[in-house]
């Protein structure tokens, strides 16, 4: 095989193999909203109570690089959350710019009924890889994610 032949085997197993992540992704992300959707909240709205459940009060205005959604979307977001009871605002004592969501009892107790739910509806959905695969897996798409965001 010379260099060109070898050059047009690349290309096209790099074009295969975007093909087959990006339809193998739409499939796990279709699954996973169908099972946050059972607990009455889109994926955004699940994102956000997440976030705030696991990692504590969080300023509003950073929410949205936490989560991977607009910043324009996350006003709209909490005030859904806060009008069903999950959370609500607290202004930051230091700083009246900042406000942070707080996660409130009832969110507490919903996403410890939930969120193992959620967990095992993963695992199930990956279940098609044994645990060394799923580390496999993982290595490599953090390799092939740090190359793409800066190739050079």
């Amino acid at each position: 095989m010379d260099s060109q032949d070898n050059k047009q085997l690349e290309e096209e197993l790099s074009l295969k193999l975007f093909v087959v992540l990006s339809r193998a992704f739409q499939t796990i992300r279709k699954r996973v909203e169908e099972d946050i959707k059972t607990y009455g909240m889109n994926p955004t709205e699940f994102a956000v109570l997440e976030l705030i459940y696991s990692k504590g009060e969080q300023p509003i205005q950073k929410i949205g690089d936490q989560v991977l959604i607009a910043s324009s979307s996350i006003t709209y977001v909490v005030d859904k959350l806060e009008k069903k009871g999950y959370l609500v605002r607290k202004p930051c004592p230091k700083d009246r710019r900042i406000t942070y969501a707080v996660i409130t009892n009832e969110g507490h107790t919903l996403m410890n009924e939930i969120f193992p739910k959620h967990k095992e509806a993963i695992n199930s959905i990956f279940g098609g890889l044994d645990t060394k695969e799923k580390e496999l897996v993982i290595d490599q798409l953090k390799k092939l994610g740090y190359y793409a965001a800066d190739p050079l």
